[in-house]
Parts: structure tokens; sequence; C-alpha cells
């Protein structure tokens, strides 16, 4: 008897050593549940909010006085600062009548005092091309980079 209490013994303390190991996670997401990680979402959703709403106001009042965005490409023919921001957004949203924007938050970390947030979006969009409406879909890897100011974060490349 005692044969078999001993494996069953060592089993159990492995499973519950296990579980106690466990990291719990922001809900629809892949990131550990911690206040900062919290307060960090919380902000990439205000984000998420104006961009859907199209509120190049409120998405400019996320930009740090810094921004510098490079586009994601190695030339420097299509980088733009805070300056070029609040233009190049106008444009985007100018021809767009409607649009939803879902993010799937994968990843933070901070490095250099920067706070990297690594995420996949899908933004589905109408536009009209020769007075007919039409629907478009784009899914894509992205980054934002945020630095803390005493009243949450603000954007610093990434838009």
């Amino acid at each position: 008897m005692t044969r078999f209490l001993l494996p069953i013994l060592i089993i159990s303390v492995v499973l519950f050593s296990a579980a106690g190991c466990t990291k719990n996670y922001i809900s629809n997401t892949e990131i550990e549940d911690t206040d900062n990680n919290r307060e960090i979402v919380a902000f990439c959703e205000r984000y998420r909010h104006a961009v859907e709403d199209m509120n190049v106001g409120l998405l400019m009042s996320f930009a740090a006085p810094r921004y510098f965005d490079n586009n994601g490409t190695p030339t420097g023919d299509d980088d733009f600062d805070r300056n070029g921001l609040e233009e190049i957004l106008a444009a985007k949203f100018k021809a767009v009548k409607a649009m939803r924007y879902e993010i799937r938050y994968r990843n933070i970390f901070e490095s250099h005092g920067s706070i990297f947030v690594e995420y996949t979006f899908n933004m589905s969009f109408q536009y009209d091309v020769m007075e007919k409406s039409r629907w478009a879909n784009k899914t894509a890897d992205n980054r934002l980079e945020l630095e803390r100011v005493d009243d949450g974060f603000l954007i610093v490349s990434g838009m």
C-alpha cells in the first residue's frame, strides 16, 4: 500500500507546486496582470478608442513633444515628427467614413526608460470610391513606445 501512496504523494506535491506558479493575465491579452501593466493597457485602450473615433485632437494630446516615427522603414524620406503627425492623421482619417480598431496586446516591457507595448491590430474601415462605399481590412503587428509622465503616459513613437 505504501508503494502506491508515495508516487501519488509526489505527483500531488508537483501538481500543487506548479499550480502556485501560474501567472494571471489581463483579460483578453497576453499581458501579466500587474497594477503597472493594467495602467499601461488602460492608456492604450484610450488610444485605441481615439483611433476608432478618428479623434485627431485627442491623439495629438497623447503624442510626446519628442514624438518621432520612422514608419518602419530604413529610409528617412517617410519619417515624421510631432509636427507632421497631425497632418498625417487628418489626411488618413479624411477619406474614412467609419472604423473599427481592435488590439490584441502581446507584450509590455521597459528598456532604457521607455515602455514598449507590442500588439497585433485589426482595423476595418469604410471609405468611398467613386461614390460607392467600400470596406477594407488590415491586420498587422505594431509597437508603441511610451514615456511615463506625471499624469500617465505619452506616445513617443508608433501611432
